[in-house]
């Protein structure tokens, strides 16, 4: 072996890499959080301090860094209690959010695994179009579909319902592909074995592959969690003239710019649910995402 390979495989002839990848990654996620950590650190902010801070935001000199505050004058709620008791309308809209978003992943657990399942280990006639149809479905943004999508809901007489938010949300093409592609893997004598010893296709279904299938299923969840939490586009375009029944994701911005002392507040209560799915799903996203096709 030469010098140079010897120096090439000689254990921790590069730890110096690991190293630096560590502290270019800490580098990276101090970035990333730093945002986060404000929002939530400047909720606990008086509202009058607050107020006066985000005034100053357009009338600072170019050639100089904006003064960032780091402890508040005096720690206080008052953010919280104004947005959740002083003006229900913050908390009216998080429940649109909240119902919206239940109620689509409610319809995706009951549909889309069915609906993979169907696509990945059932053979009949038809079955390559039907996927090669979902698979063009989610090619196409919703830009394009949007038009059909409205006059669809207007001769059903769905729209400015919760429905028209809801029903295309629920038959979401990626996470058909998604569970699909992952269901695709699980071995066909497993399935054979399942069927020998008495289990029919439901049973099958419930016992086998839905018990195999959990890392993407619940990577699918946090993943459409986000989609439903966040949608603008589907309820401006559904719900124009229903404006009580809008999520908060679409009043956000007229919320934090009408109501500038709780923006901060507004924003980690908007911030919380996902956090706390997506920490809560951590292992199933890694874990689904790798063993799926998705790599």
């Amino acid at each position: 072996m030469s010098n140079w390979e010897a120096t090439r495989y000689r254990p921790g002839s590069r730890k110096w890499v690991r190293g630096l990848s560590g502290v270019l990654l800490v580098l990276i996620s101090i970035v990333i959080l730093l945002p986060i950590v404000l929002t939530f650190l400047y909720s606990f902010f008086p509202v009058k301090e607050m107020e006066g801070y985000l005034k100053t935001r357009n009338n600072f000199d170019d050639k100089q860094w904006m003064d960032v505050l780091l402890s508040p004058a005096m720690v206080s709620l008052r953010q919280y209690y104004s947005l959740l008791i002083e003006k229900p309308v913050y908390l009216r809209l998080f429940v649109n959010s909240v119902r919206y978003t239940s109620a689509i992943l409610l319809g995706q657990a009951l549909l889309i695994p069915a609906m993979a399942y169907a696509l990945s280990c059932f053979k009949f006639r038809g079955r390559d179009t039907l996927f090669f149809l979902v698979l063009m479905l989610m090619l196409l943004p919703f830009q394009v579909t949007m038009a059909p999508s409205v006059l669809t809901m207007r001769t059903l007489g769905l729209m400015n319902t919760v429905w028209a938010v809801i029903l295309p949300m629920v038959v979401s093409p990626f996470y058909i592909f998604l569970v699909r592609q992952y269901m695709v893997t699980i071995p066909q004598e497993m399935l054979e074995a399942g069927l020998m010893d008495g289990a029919g296709t439901v049973r099958t279904f419930l016992h086998i592959v839905l018990p195999i299938s959990k890392p993407i299923l619940g990577a699918a969840c946090a993943l459409s969690f986000a989609d439903s939490w966040n949608m603008v586009e589907q309820p401006l375009i559904y719900l124009g003239n229903a404006r009580d029944k809008l999520p908060l994701s679409v009043m956000f911005n007229d919320l934090s710019t009408q109501e500038m002392g709780v923006a901060f507040a507004s924003a980690a209560l908007y911030i919380l649910p996902a956090l706390l799915m997506y920490t809560y799903f951590q292992e199933d996203i890694l874990l689904g995402i790798q063993l799926s096709d998705m790599k």
